[in-house]
């Protein structure tokens, strides 16, 4: 398997596993504060906003950052242990323009979006250029260009 599939699937259970609540309507908001004890109307000061229309109660919040802050701290390690593009950053951008259907669209946008790049960061990193054009590449096989 991908390498970076594996990771980010392992980091998806993780945060999936995260004590938060998701809510788009108010039945959905009470449901939500009830299913932890809470009052939805009274104990809107135990409980935190997050983006995606979720919440966490304040008491979890630290897991939550902590969580999110060691996931960063992984993907920035595997990234920067591959020194020639070719491994990791390779797989990373295979998943990803797979992932945002770059073989129809033959467009970059979306996936550096989603991995928070630029194109100027790319081009400017021999690392990530090598990555993303081996992908391309490869992509381009696959359809047979």
């Amino acid at each position: 398997m991908n390498r970076y599939a594996e990771l980010r699937h392992r980091q998806q259970e993780e945060f999936n596993a995260l004590p938060l609540g998701f809510a788009f309507s108010q039945k959905q908001f009470d449901e939500m504060m009830q299913g932890w004890g809470l009052d939805p109307e009274k104990d809107l000061d135990k409980i935190l906003r997050i983006p995606g229309g979720g919440y966490v109660q304040k008491k979890d919040a630290d897991l939550l950052h902590q969580t999110t802050e060691r996931h960063d701290k992984e993907m920035e390690a595997a990234i920067a242990e591959d020194k020639t593009g070719e491994g990791f950053i390779y797989e990373m951008f295979l998943y990803e323009l797979d992932n945002h259907e770059y073989g129809y669209t033959r467009d970059t946008e979306d996936t550096l979006d989603a991995l928070g790049y630029t194109a100027e960061e790319i081009l400017g990193d021999p690392c990530l250029k090598r990555g993303i054009e081996k992908a391309v590449t490869e992509i381009c096989k696959r359809e047979g260009d």
